[in-house]
């Protein structure tokens, strides 16, 4: 089973590092969690990612249960082996993906029916349903089948996604899984702090080994997410993970790092290195720009990883207009590195007691103002 240990907090911030430990090995947090919704980071083989020493992953659920199947991966051994993964694996639960395909669902207490993307097939999703094929895919976190409001949303309507949530996690509980296996709840509540705050008192009463935030990154302001982040981690257990679901970019780690977040996940450096978007210490660099064509600089020349050692932007560039298969696996290979890279950096900070000039360096590097933090909860 999971266990957590928070090994130091930072003395000027509250910012955690922590070690999450699983069947699967060791997790240091805080973490960036690569996405590998179809049981692959896209266009990364699992040795570059072991090379790159990420410790866990992330598989989808509803992807893998529409193709290839949880139960044909449970006969190919289980989703670690079917891909070839030897560290540790969440799985998100297929709640926000139905959720999204807002024109093929209709949702009830029993779950979700909804038609799928790829044919049209009507399915139906439940909180025992999720919970199955998690058990058969045999990630090492699963995470609670939950409601997920749209931003914005009326009131009302956040109410009764928390409420609907919450049954659905006690069905979800009670559900046996694999003996290495834990189940992670989903703080619900939209943008309305103290519904948030309750919402997690509630989930905390039943019991959980880690708590992940929903609902956020969904269109909202960025102080917004960032207020409503810090209103609920100050209400969440000390002794256990938390987990900032599909956030994000390289600010908003450091800024929900400082708020009190130990996990996370997002596309954004895969997906923005098939566009040829590349993330460095100095922000963002877009490869289809012309000032690259005859640029013999590496990406970022205080990068370590496989890109920057070898090849440079204008060739880079070229991969991008010539629309290479490898200009998305070595642009990959470096955003995945950055995010990695940043998190250590975040670890190293916080054990030095240095998160605040740590914070203030990556603003500077990137010519930005530091944000204004808001008043810390107590």
């Amino acid at each position: 089973m999971l266990s957590f240990e928070l090994l130091h907090t930072d003395a000027g911030t509250g910012a955690r590092r922590g070690r999450i430990r699983t069947a699967h090995g060791d997790i240091e947090t805080p973490v960036f969690m690569p996405v590998g919704t179809q049981g692959t980071v896209k266009a990364l083989p699992p040795r570059d990612l072991l090379e790159m020493d990420a410790r866990i992953i992330l598989g989808n659920t509803y992807h893998l249960y529409l193709r290839p199947g949880h139960e044909r991966i449970a006969r190919m051994g289980g989703l670690h082996k079917f891909m070839g993964w030897p560290r540790a694996i969440l799985t998100d639960s297929g709640g926000y993906q139905v959720f999204s395909h807002t024109d093929l669902r209709k949702i009830s207490d029993d779950g979700v029916k909804f038609r799928s993307y790829i044919d049209g097939s009507e399915h139906v999703l439940t909180p025992e349903k999720s919970m199955e094929i998690q058990r058969a895919l045999g990630s090492d976190i699963v995470m609670a089948f939950d409601e997920c409001p749209p931003y914005p949303a009326e009131p009302a309507d956040v109410r009764e996604a928390v409420r609907r949530t919450t049954a659905w996690i006690h069905r979800c509980k009670a559900y046996p899984l694999q003996d290495h296996q834990t189940l992670f709840a989903i703080v619900q509540g939209g943008m309305d702090e103290e519904l948030r705050q309750a919402h997690a008192r509630e989930l905390q009463a039943i019991g959980f080994r880690g708590y992940a935030i929903g609902g956020l990154s969904v269109g909202e302001p960025k102080p917004l997410m960032y207020r409503v982040t810090a209103a609920t981690t100050a209400v969440l257990p000390h002794d256990a993970p938390r987990y900032l679901m599909g956030v994000g970019k390289p600010e908003d780690l450091v800024e929900s790092v400082l708020r009190g977040v130990d996990m996370f996940d997002c596309v954004l450096p895969t997906r923005n290195a098939r566009n040829g978007q590349l993330f460095t210490r100095k922000g963002k660099m877009n490869l289809r720009n012309a000032q690259y064509m005859e640029d013999t600089e590496p990406v970022d020349a205080s990068c370590g990883c496989y890109t920057c050692r070898n090849f440079s932007r204008a060739y880079l560039r070229h991969l991008t207009m010539a629309g290479e298969i490898l200009a998305a696996q070595l642009g990959t290979i470096h955003n995945i590195h950055y995010y990695l890279d940043l998190m250590r950096d975040i670890r190293a900070a916080i054990e030095a007691d240095r998160f605040t000039e740590f914070r203030e360096s990556f603003y500077a590097a990137r010519g930005e103002a530091v944000p204004v933090r808001e008043a810390r909860h107590p």
